[in-house]
């Protein structure tokens, strides 16, 4: 099952994005590519898109995704069910949820898909860490019409990528579909989508807000601007492009180490002893507003009240260590969650955390 921040859904597994930057993981990359183009056996992994996919692919990847996208467009849910492979269909609430949430703002858009990519996984196993290396790489690393998937736990066959761009009276959207070929059709394994705009900005208005405070010295905020930032040009969590490859170059020089970070955790201790292990840090779009979120491991979050002053006792903390928060968010949530996955939040407007 697809997962990420933006409740996408799909078939593919425990997916996510990585950027490659070493000079020896560059040269590895290019020599995958150069292999991927002439689809020797030896590779587990091959991508086609632009020269490489032949027409009829091309033609039936685009084609299937204009459809699927008119169902969504139309919230025509339970066709769009029916289009989906049977284990993702057994549990489409996600989905369901996604089209529901953005039918308003797509319905009556006319969408234009992009170049499709073809993903190929060869294998008799689910392969733990899969690497597709799509388009031509120059000495530097991505061109511009050049991409980079890494997925986790693929199950071997065919996936189409298709991404549709969406105008609509609200602004430009992504609509993304993960594709996988069952037979001669392409069942719907995912879907991912996007606006081009948070909290009223595009990603060059963030990015120039992470520059601005990075030069003001308040580099978290300029992480986490910087975050946003490549979350809005990325139509997909585990896809990569030149541009995020250079906004994760300009981003990292800014990395904090004292937050968690690409999956790491932090502790925050506090005067009177209590200590809070953060698990993530990042910005989230409610309604009109840029907030911050935050979650810690909590031993147990039965007792509502003590979770709530604790959660209060955090947000104060965070913002004691890092008064620069308050200028970049309208709010913080901060989320307590216990072993097993349940957690508890709380929501409070920067102003009201004194």
């Amino acid at each position: 099952m697809v997962t990420a921040n933006v409740r996408p859904s799909g078939e593919v597994p425990s997916i996510r994005g990585r950027r490659f930057h070493q000079p020896a993981r560059l040269v590895r990359s290019i020599a995958l590519v150069l292999v991927a183009l002439h689809a020797w056996p030896v590779l587990a992994e091959n991508c086609y898109s632009g020269r490489d996919l032949d027409d009829a692919t091309r033609s039936a990847l685009t084609t299937t995704a204009l459809h699927y996208f008119d169902l969504i467009a139309k919230g025509d849910v339970a066709s769009l069910r029916q289009s989906a492979l049977p284990r993702l269909s057994d549990d489409f609430t996600s989905i369901e949820l996604s089209v529901k949430d953005n039918q308003t703002a797509l319905s009556g858009s006319k969408a234009k898909a992009r170049s499709p990519f073809l993903l190929e996984a060869e294998g008799a196993a689910p392969i733990p860490h899969a690497e597709f290396f799509c388009g031509v790489f120059g000495r530097s690393g991505q061109t511009k019409d050049s991409a980079v998937f890494n997925l986790n736990d693929l199950v071997p066959g065919k996936y189409g990528v298709v991404i549709l761009d969406a105008p609509t009276a609200k602004g430009r959207y992504t609509v993304s579909l993960i594709l996988q070929q069952v037979g001669a059709d392409w069942k719907l394994g995912g879907l991912y989508i996007q606006p081009g705009q948070v909290a009223g900005h595009d990603s060059d208005w963030f990015i120039a807000h992470a520059r601005d405070y990075r030069t003001k010295g308040q580099l978290h905020n300029a992480w986490l601007y910087y975050l946003m930032a490549r979350s809005l040009v990325s139509p997909l969590p585990f896809m990569s492009t030149a541009v995020t490859d250079n906004l994760y170059d300009e981003s990292h020089k800014v990395q904090p180490v004292d937050i968690p970070v690409e999956g790491s955790t932090a502790k925050l201790s506090a005067a009177n002893g209590a200590t809070y292990k953060l698990t993530a840090l990042f910005p989230q779009a409610v309604s009109n507003d840029l907030d911050l979120v935050v979650r810690y491991q909590a031993a147990d979050i039965s007792n509502t009240q003590q979770t709530y002053a604790s959660n209060v006792a955090l947000m104060k903390l965070l913002l004691a260590r890092f008064p620069e928060l308050r200028e970049a968010f309208a709010a913080m949530i901060v989320r307590a969650v216990d072993p097993s996955g349940h957690d508890f939040g709380t929501l409070l407007a920067m102003k009201d955390i004194k």
